[in-house]
């Protein structure tokens, strides 16, 4: 550890970048501790955890309950005094206040000697996307400087550090918690951080983060999250930046780490030594985060397996492959669930699937089961035919499947893509049933890509290669293609990113080239089919807007 006198000259942070769970405030505590215990073998003078650490992060509204809060307040006292010895600590939790308002802030306690000596309580509060934070919190209003060690460093928490005007000409907020601790005389800016995982975010995080510490002269240290909960996935990457706006250090990415950083007063500057884990991109990136997602969620909520309908198709192919990598083929079970329109090559794909991923493929054909419904549905249901016989195909296998998951405890995996939920194309109570929509956010060009980077990783035919070049087709009826309803996935997946992820209307859509009708008709099914995304299982987000907690569209609406 550091010289305790005043002004030492180094000072030893380590960034603890853990996978809390939410509402587990004990299983929270002992993790913080462990975290503690090794940053102390590593001689660090300062730990730095992430946001809401105790609680876990986002809590929603757990939050409104009394006995949660004062737990979490508890945990954190018991915190304090078990981190007594070796180096002080800033940690991420929930703090009662008698004012006015929601009484309770976004806080995180600073820890030395076996107590709390001072709490930073978070400036700004975001509310969009899978943010509701004004719905728990108010907004601290002093800036905090910690002395340590004789280092004067400024507390922020998330949000705070993403309101540079330079980057964002539309202010947000009102306030710059960087600048202001900036001014305060803060020598470095420590951030506690749950920030969610979008594809391609990473970067851009660092980016603006890193030209704000440029900005303002003073080296920024963020500790960023790591894990899932629910449907939001955290990625890590952890980083810190020195004064001139330079990345020096980064923790990896969608796993926990502990990142030593090093700040040094040198000749009248700071500098600050590291090491960088790296950062993938891409289809790697993405990879990365839906096995996390798929993991998490499974492991989280205490689920020992999952089950898939195996169908053939590229969709539950690749949520096949990703649920394995994610927790071993002894704990994934396929199904196939063969009618009379599913193809025999269909059949092959998927028993071929199952064999090279090593999992266990149970058959139960749904022909009988389906013509007795019909022979008894037929006298009710006059004209039926189309696509009241599809649905009860595609019903039938999501009984099957929730039949199993009763009896055997498993979770069922729902495989439905981005695309298909955008526009309606999938069932309710059919291939929507299930626990979580593992590619929910994925949309179906993203999942060829991902399933031929997967393929290309293994070094080996993982998903068969006629699932990757056949066209591709629900089967519930003959010789179907998605493209005898939808328009081609080329034409599609760039029309739902440009209204759901870049909110632009349908002129601004039809201007990149698009033909005008092709496009009101897309923004008409996405608008139609609101009822069927609300019932659709918790959907892993990957994107910059996902369907569900970011997505607040009402059900019953005139098409305006």
């Amino acid at each position: 550890m550091a010289d305790s006198a005043a002004g030492a000259p180094v000072l030893r942070v380590a960034l603890a970048q853990l996978n809390t769970r939410v509402s587990d405030i004990e299983g929270n505590l002992k993790m913080a501790l462990a975290a503690h215990r090794r940053a102390a073998e590593a001689g660090a003078d300062l730990v730095v955890y992430t946001e809401m650490t105790i609680p876990g992060y986002p809590a929603k509204d757990l939050l409104l309950e009394k006995p949660f809060v004062r737990r979490n307040v508890e945990a954190l006292g018991r915190f304090a005094k078990a981190a007594a010895e070796g180096p002080a600590a800033l940690i991420g939790f929930a703090e009662p206040h008698e004012g006015p308002g929601t009484r309770l802030y976004n806080a995180a306690a600073f820890c030395a000697g076996g107590e709390v000596r001072q709490v930073y309580r978070k400036w700004l509060l975001p509310t969009y996307d899978v943010f509701d934070e004004d719905r728990y919190f108010d907004e601290g209003e002093e800036v905090c400087i910690v002395n340590h060690l004789g280092w004067r460093l400024g507390i922020t928490v998330c949000e705070d550090a993403w309101n540079d005007e330079h980057y964002f000409p539309h202010q947000r907020y009102r306030r710059n918690p960087i600048r202001e601790a900036a001014g305060a005389d803060a020598e470095a800016v420590v951030n506690l951080s749950a920030s969610p995982f979008a594809m391609s975010k990473a970067k851009g995080r660092e980016d603006v983060l890193a030209a704000s510490a440029g900005r303002h002269g003073v080296p920024f240290l963020m500790t960023n999250l790591c894990g899932a909960n629910d449907d939001v996935v955290f990625d890590g990457r952890s980083f810190a930046a020195d004064g001139a706006g330079t990345v020096r250090g980064r923790a990896a990415a969608f796993d926990e780490d502990m990142l030593m950083v090093e700040l040094r007063r040198e000749g009248g500057s700071i500098t600050v030594s590291s090491t960088e884990a790296p950062s993938p991109t891409g289809m790697e990136e993405l990879r990365r985060a839906l096995v996390l997602g798929i993991r998490d969620y499974v492991e989280k909520c205490g689920f020992a397996e999952v089950l898939i309908g195996l169908s053939g198709g590229i969709d539950s192919a690749l949520v096949a492959a990703l649920a394995v990598e994610a927790l071993g083929p002894g704990r994934v079970r396929g199904v196939a669930m063969p009618s009379r329109y599913s193809s025999e090559h269909s059949r092959t794909d998927a028993y071929a699937l199952a064999k090279a991923l090593g999992i266990h493929c149970d058959t139960i054909p749904i022909e009988e089961m389906f013509a007795r419904v019909m022979e008894e549905l037929g006298p009710h249901l006059p004209g039926a035919g189309g696509v009241t016989e599809e649905n009860a195909q595609s019903r039938l296998r999501g009984l099957t499947l929730m039949a199993l998951s009763n009896a055997t405890g498993a979770m069922v995996l729902a495989t439905g893509n981005k695309s298909e939920l955008s526009v309606g194309y999938a069932t309710l109570y059919g291939d929507m049933c299930g626990g979580l929509a593992a590619i929910g956010d994925v949309p179906k060009l993203v999942v060829y890509e991902l399933s031929h980077y997967i393929n290309k990783s293994a070094g080996r035919e993982v998903i068969p290669k006629s699932t990757l070049t056949k066209p591709p087709s629900a089967e519930l009826r003959p010789d179907q293609k998605d493209s005898d309803s939808l328009p081609p996935y080329e034409i599609l997946d760039p029309i739902v990113r440009a209204y759901v992820e870049e909110g632009l209307d349908a002129e601004e859509i039809t201007a990149r080239g698009f033909e005008g009708e092709t496009v009101e008709r897309i923004l008409r099914l996405i608008r139609k089919n609101e009822y069927k995304r609300r019932q659709t299982p918790p959907t892993i987000k990957v994107t910059n807007r996902a369907f569900g907690y970011g997505w607040r569209m009402p059900i019953a609406r005139g098409d305006w």
